[in-house]
This record gives C-alpha cells, sequence and structure tokens, in this order.
C-alpha cells in the first residue's frame, strides 16, 4: 500500500483535483441552470470529502516519509486555501452567478442578504476592511508556516534564532546554509515571500488609498 502511494502519488493527486473540478461543474450546473439545488448540494460536498481526502493523501505520504515534498506542500496550499479563503470566494463567485443567471432568465434569485452584500462590496471602507482582515490572516499564516519549515531545518530555537540575528545565509542564496531543511522548502519559502510582500502592499494600499 505504502509503495504504491509513493510510486503513484502524482497520479492520484491529479486524480483527485480533477475530480473535484468535475464536482465543481456538475454543482455550478445543477445550482445555476437546473436549479436543482439539494443535488447541487450533493456535489459540492462531494468536493468537501475529496479535499477532505487530499489532506489525509498528504498526511499518509508524510508519515511513510518522513519528509516534506513538492508534492504535499502543494497539497496543503490546495486544502489551506479551500477551506479559509477559498470559503468566502465560493461565496462571492455564488453570489455573481445566481444574479447573471436571473438576469438572464428574467427572475430574482438574490435573497435581501446577497444584495446587502453586493452593495457592500462597492463601499471602498468595506473593501479595505476585507484587505485588512485578509492580510493579518496572511500575516498569521505566512509567519506560522515560516516556523514550521525553520523547525524542521533547525535542532534547537537557539540555532533558530541565531538565523534570524544573522542574515547572511539569504545573501548567499543557498538552502545550504539556511535554516531550512532541503532546498524544495528553501524555494517554497523564497518564493511565497514575495508574495507575502506583494499581497500585503496591495492589500493595505485599499486602507492608504480607500477611492481608489
Amino acid at each position: 500500500m505504502n509503495t504504491f502511494l509513493l510510486d503513484h502519488q502524482v497520479e492520484l493527486f491529479i486524480t483527485m483535483e480533477v475530480l473535484s473540478l468535475v464536482c465543481l461543474f456538475l454543482f455550478c450546473l445543477t445550482r445555476y441552470y437546473f436549479n436543482l439545488q439539494k443535488i447541487s448540494i450533493l456535489f459540492i460536498s462531494l468536493f468537501i470529502g475529496i479535499t477532505a481526502v487530499e489532506a489525509l493523501f498528504a498526511w499518509m505520504l508524510y508519515s511513510v516519509t518522513g519528509e516534506i515534498s513538492t508534492l504535499q506542500i502543494i497539497i496543503s496550499i490546495f486544502v489551506i486555501y479551500a477551506v479559509t479563503f477559498g470559503i468566502q470566494d465560493f461565496k462571492k463567485f455564488d453570489r455573481w452567478m445566481r444574479k447573471k443567471i436571473g438576469d438572464w432568465k428574467g427572475i430574482d434569485l438574490l435573497t435581501e442578504k446577497d444584495k446587502h452584500l453586493m452593495v457592500l462590496q462597492k463601499d471602498p471602507s468595506y473593501v479595505a476592511r476585507r484587505y485588512r482582515q485578509w492580510s493579518i490572516a496572511h500575516i498569521v499564516l505566512f509567519f506560522t508556516a515560516q516556523a514550521i519549515f525553520i523547525s524542521l531545518g533547525t535542532d534547537s530555537v537557539s540555532e533558530a534564532l541565531s538565523y534570524m540575528r544573522d542574515w547572511s545565509w539569504f545573501q548567499e542564496g543557498t538552502f545550504e546554509n539556511s535554516p531550512y531543511s532541503s532546498e524544495t522548502i528553501y524555494n517554497i519559502a523564497k518564493v511565497w515571500a514575495i508574495i507575502f510582500v506583494v499581497d500585503t502592499i496591495y492589500s493595505w494600499s485599499y486602507t492608504v488609498f480607500p477611492k481608489k
């Protein structure tokens, strides 16, 4: 069983992602085109179930190898997004789709709460507050992940802190002298750091320049 998972981990992950996309497509088809609400709930439940299986799959790979691979990190990113920010993105998409389908069919598919939220999304102060909340959550997630990555590559807290006091390893641009345990984690941390800086500037720009 363990050998099968290791030999076919990429194929299994791609299969689960394809199945999850199929479930999302069928959810949209049954909910927005055929207006079959109960059946659509079945497909979104299957999507959530596949996401949970992906998380279990990543944990099983780690328990077998004892190492964090690129695939495990990718799976973790998918799962973290799905259970955090993906929920809000899905709700926005759901409102947008119901409005478009309703306009197309000439009926109102939005509730008063939906309409209120859509109006709020055009309010600069509301948008700025939402981006601040997102940024704060991203800050917590980023530093938590960095702490985990560094703990995997160091033997003690004092060693980890020594890297924080002396950033010469960062200027060298190689993982060998860094606090990270592998080149994969080092590259992931480096790319995420760039995304983190850009995202933080972008998110807080709505607070500094709300009208723009």
